[in-house]
């Protein structure tokens, strides 16, 4: 087993004001050659945008984007022709592929929203550019990891152009779980949104981050209300 520890204090943080971010992998002005991805996980942002403004109109091409709100509303619109809003219990993915234009803003203007943006390096380059979101209201479940994301467009959650697959846990004080990867040869990142876990030697609090690989499973234990993201990704490209 490998593992590589990230705290959350440090990641790359920039405060535009209307833009509070911070960076687990080198992102725009942040640049840590130590840090540059992990595996096919390429960018990591855990963003809070103030009331009212956002991100306007620009481009991405071959990269899996997803996005996950944890507060509020976001206003999302391409030129593909979508006009959507996302919200807490939301999945968004873009494959950008030969080239998507998109804005995102904070719908309201008296409250932040907060929200996670992924990025994946994909296995196929130059694809159709393509747009779906999910609500995971029916498949959240209590105390166990339900998935969110994968590379089988017929599976549970969102899917992607990668060998990727993403799971969420919520669980109470003093639970024991574990996760087993989906695919040899694949690492995972787990991603810590609120609470307290332990992962072997490793004692994780809100929004450190903990890489493992050359492994098949893991055991995590938590004690207090946490919320876990676990990001499964191969390793080589």
């Amino acid at each position: 087993m490998k593992t590589i520890l990230h705290t959350s204090d440090t990641r790359g943080h920039a405060n535009h004001g209307w833009l509070n971010s911070f960076h687990s992998f080198s992102f725009a002005n942040y640049y840590n050659p130590q840090r540059m991805n992990f595996g096919a996980l390429r960018v990591l942002n855990d963003d809070t945008v103030a009331g009212g403004r956002g991100f306007g109109k620009h481009p991405h091409n071959n990269m899996e984007i997803v996005s996950i709100p944890l507060e509020g509303d976001l206003q999302h619109m391409d030129d593909l022709g979508n006009s959507t809003v996302i919200k807490e219990g939301d999945v968004q993915v873009m494959s950008a592929g030969t080239g998507i234009a998109h804005s995102e803003y904070n719908k309201n203007k008296e409250r932040e929203v907060k929200f996670l943006q992924i990025w994946i390096i994909p296995n196929k380059e130059n694809v159709t550019p393509r747009y779906d979101q999910i609500s995971t209201s029916d498949i959240k479940t209590k105390n166990s990891f339900y998935q969110i994301l994968s590379p089988n467009p017929n599976e549970q959650g969102v899917w992607v152009h990668q060998e990727a697959w993403f799971h969420l846990g919520e669980f109470d004080a003093d639970t024991d779980t574990s996760y087993t990867l989906k695919k040899e040869d694949n690492g995972i990142y787990l991603f810590v949104l609120e609470g307290n876990a332990t992962v072997g030697e490793f004692s994780l609090s809100r929004r450190d981050a903990l890489g493992i690989w050359e492994i098949a499973d893991i055991e995590i234990s938590v004690s207090g209300q946490t919320k876990i993201l676990i990001m499964e990704v191969p390793m080589s490209l």
